[in-house]
Formats: C-alpha cells, sequence, structure tokens
C-alpha cells in the first residue's frame, strides 16, 4: 500500500496557470482540457467533447485519447513535484484501446505507480464520461530533470 500522507505541491488552479503560460499551444483551437480534481498519487482530467477530437464514424479520435493521456501525467506529476516539474518530458507512452467511445467526454483518472528520482511511471485509465467501461488504458513514463 502507497503512502497517503504525501500531499500535493500544488492546486489544480497552479497547475492550470502554469500550463496555460508554459504550453498555451495546448489550448489552440478551444480549450478541451480539463483538472477535475487532484490527488498524492494522481489526478482526475477531462477531454470535453468537441468536434476537433472526432474521427469519422463517430467516435473520439485515438489523438485526442493519447494527448489525454499525457496531459493527464504531466499534470500529476506537476501537483505532486511542483514547479521543478515543468522541466519533466515524456519518455514513453503505451496506450491500448480497448473500445470505442461514444462522442462525449473522456475521463482519465491517472496513479502515478512510481515516482523516483529520475523517472516517473504513471497509469491512466480512460473512460466515457458517465460509464465504468474501460475504453483505453496507457502507462506513461517521464523522466525528470537531473
Amino acid at each position: 500500500m502507497r503512502p497517503t500522507h504525501i500531499a500535493t505541491t500544488l492546486t489544480a488552479e497552479e497547475v492550470d496557470h502554469l500550463i496555460d503560460v508554459h504550453f498555451p499551444e495546448i489550448h489552440f483551437g478551444g480549450r478541451v482540457l480539463f483538472i477535475d480534481t487532484l490527488t498524492a498519487q494522481g489526478a482526475r482530467v477531462r477531454l470535453k467533447s468537441h468536434p476537433k477530437n472526432l474521427r469519422p464514424g463517430g467516435t473520439v479520435s485515438g489523438p485526442a485519447m493519447f494527448t489525454l493521456a499525457d496531459y493527464g501525467a504531466y499534470v500529476a506529476i506537476l501537483a505532486r513535484a511542483g514547479v521543478g516539474g515543468l522541466q519533466s518530458v515524456t519518455t514513453n507512452i503505451n496506450l491500448n484501446f480497448m473500445r470505442r467511445p461514444q462522442p462525449g467526454d473522456v475521463i482519465g483518472e491517472i496513479d502515478l505507480i512510481k515516482v523516483g528520482k529520475r523517472l516517473i511511471v504513471a497509469e491512466i485509465a480512460m473512460f466515457a464520461d458517465g460509464s465504468d467501461a474501460l475504453v483505453a488504458h496507457a502507462v506513461a513514463t517521464y523522466a525528470m530533470p537531473g
């Protein structure tokens, strides 16, 4: 069992501000990525329904779900590591698509499963809003600055 006494370093508002300042391009074409909650071990983020995230066939696109996974892991790292986490970089993401989500919001639940000095590993479970059925699963590894 992981310790629960570890607190987040930043609030959701502070993480949002850092992303807005340092990565404003993520909101190009309209803001669709949102932080629902932060915990000491992860986060819950949301990809809001938007036509730019749909693909032919009436489903949320794979690249949109990949972006949600990467964004969610980064948000969880920033919340945990603070401003120093800005320098973390994605070294690997492995994403498996389980089922087609219908158009609508997609929720990402992020769990930081390893927080080391140099590497952080996050597990991301994605669900269509209002459903318990897993639509995608990812594991992401980030390198921390040295």
